[in-house]
């Protein structure tokens, strides 16, 4: 199962990330390699236009 009730001394956000072995993949793929593809799909549409 992906997501699993854990106990925590604080739950924090990273403690709720790092439970799954995807989770925190999934967030880091969302949140960082995605914007950084559309950003270069971006600039580089941009270079060839000149």
């Amino acid at each position: 199962m992906l997501f699993e009730k854990f106990t925590d001394v604080v739950p924090s956000f990273w403690g709720w990330l790092n439970q799954g072995p995807l989770t925190l993949t999934i967030f880091l793929h969302t949140i960082i390699i995605l914007p950084m593809i559309w950003l270069y799909f971006k600039e580089k549409k941009r270079l060839n236009g000149k």
